[in-house]
């Protein structure tokens, strides 16, 4: 502290950090100003002022408080109540705020434009996975800083969780300068970051949403901003402009979800088998189990309709599940010669206990493993990595047989593909499909199967639908083959072998 007799001497102004700021503060009661203590350290006082009379002359009765520790434990809590720990930014609960500001803006005489942002970092879990979670931390507050970089005075960014990241931008009228924000987010986002000793690109997926004083309700805008990336996701694009049918298509997802739910407990879940045969006999070698939904109102939905969102909601585990137990029970029925293959998906490969349930049912069914072969798409496998690998280990020491299937659509390598235990290779219809029009699609058949046969494992053409598909396979030394043109997809009770 002073000394007495110096303290004595000093005017209120002289203690005070910001001079010019006593005037105005005072008007308020009390009020705060930051003083100085002999060191030069600051405190913020409390001050509450009355004017006295004082041996027949006004004067002023100053009470002060430090209220420094006060103040800090509120600024701690202000800044955990509205800013993201990790990076710094604005959390969802700022951001709200901000965002019913500008909206107020928009609706009141100003009528300010703005834009709404919402950004997801493309394969942020593999950093997780590979390089662990405080590289994966450390990625988001680089990222962090860069969009910082990307904002105007006046425009906000924050983070909202996880790998998701917000962008409120003022000023912003059309659906071209929102862009033109986005690309500036994509450049800043371009080049690496280095995280541990490792260079790691980090893309992002960019959803754009415009408010106005056209604008209904501000909780809208932020849902419309989020839709438009996913959309922007799905079509593997860098952006993308929310317009009113992405919510319509949201809407009628969702309708879909709560029906798919409904439709496992109700039973309107059914399986059909389609036959798998040798192409040089005819002989049916195998069936493949492929779901189908009996809609109580709609009939047959397409697989199309429902097994990605199945996949994307976590319903592909219990649907996945009850077709394999389905399929089971249908394999020990069927002739002993007859394999029968089933889908997989990824999310019920990584579960911990799949391997298990698998046992279980095989010992139920009482059926040989190596007449069940699971199926699995080679983009999930390369999109899991060691882990895929590892789990196909553990699944193949079931005795169970595994199969790539679509291969041709995903990025193997050789090499890759030499270190998984796998016993098939179904040739994607796409290639099949083009075959008669394209001389290209035929070299990438004849090469899967010339790959095929140096690996020693089978190979299968999907999606032959024409007697020309099928002899023009024939000559290229396809063995197996399953499409229309020989069978559909039939219920257990219809299904009918050849040879």
């Amino acid at each position: 502290g002073w000394p007495r007799e110096k303290f004595l001497t000093l005017r209120s102004a002289d203690l005070r950090l910001d001079p010019g700021a006593g005037a105005e503060q005072r008007a308020g009661s009390p009020a705060v100003e930051r003083h100085r203590t002999a060191s030069g350290e600051a405190h913020d006082l409390e001050l509450s002022v009355h004017e006295v009379v004082f041996e027949g002359r006004r004067a002023l009765l100053v009470a002060a408080f430090d209220v420094t520790a006060r103040r800090k434990a509120q600024a701690r809590l202000l800044q955990a109540a509205f800013y993201d720990p990790l990076t710094g930014l604005p959390n969802r609960a700022l951001f709200k705020d901000r965002l019913e500001v500008a909206f107020a803006r928009a609706k009141g005489r100003e009528a300010a434009p703005f834009a709404v942002l919402f950004l997801d970092l493309d394969r942020f879990k593999v950093v997780n996975d590979s390089l662990g979670h405080r590289a994966g931390d450390e990625l988001l507050v680089q990222i962090a800083r860069r969009l910082e970089s990307c904002r105007r005075a006046g425009d906000t960014v924050a983070r909202l969780g996880g790998d998701e990241f917000t962008l409120l931008v003022e000023g912003v009228s059309t659906a071209d300068e929102a862009i033109a924000v986005s690309e500036r987010v994509h450049r800043s986002l371009a080049p690496p970051c280095l995280i541990e000793g490792h260079e790691v690109f980090a893309g992002a997926s960019i959803g754009i949403a415009l408010g106005g004083p056209a604008t209904e309700r501000v909780e809208h805008l932020l849902r419309d901003a989020d839709t438009a990336m996913y959309r922007a996701k799905v079509r593997g694009s860098r952006h993308a402009v929310f317009d009113s049918s992405m919510h319509e298509r949201a809407m009628a997802a969702l309708r879909i979800e709560n029906e798919l739910r409904r439709a496992l407990e109700r039973g309107e879940m059914r399986v059909h088998y389609q036959p798998i045969v040798e192409l040089s006999s005819g002989r049916t070698l195998g069936v493949e189990a492929l779901v189908r939904w009996e809609h109580r109102e709609r009939g047959l939905v397409p697989p199309s309709e429902f097994i990605p969102l199945a996949e994307e909601t976590g319903l592909v585990v219990p649907l996945g599940r009850w077709v394999l137990d389905e399929a089971c029970r249908a394999l020990a029925a069927l002739p002993e010669r007859i394999n029968l293959s089933v889908n997989l998906s990824g999310r019920q490969l990584l579960q911990q206990e799949f391997c298990q349930e698998l046992r279980e049912m095989l010992a139920r069914c009482r059926i040989e493993p190596a007449r069940l072969r699971l199926e699995l798409t080679e983009s999930m496998l390369i999109g899991n990595g060691a882990a895929a690998r590892a789990a196909l280990t553990q699944l193949r020491g079931t005795g169970v047989r595994l199969c790539i299937d679509d291969f041709g659509t995903g990025y193997s390598s050789l090499s890759y593909l030499h270190e998984l235990p796998i016993d098939a290779l179904k040739i994607d219809r796409s290639f099949v499909g083009a075959m008669g029009d394209d001389e290209r699609k035929i070299k990438i058949v004849q090469s899967i199967l010339v790959l095929g046969k140096s690996l020693g494992i089978d190979v299968v053409a999907e999606g032959v639908e024409t007697s020309q598909q099928a002899e023009l396979l024939r000559r290229l030394g396809c063995e197996q083959a399953q499409g229309y043109f020989f069978a559909r997809p039939v219920p257990l009770e219809q299904l009918s072998f050849q040879g």
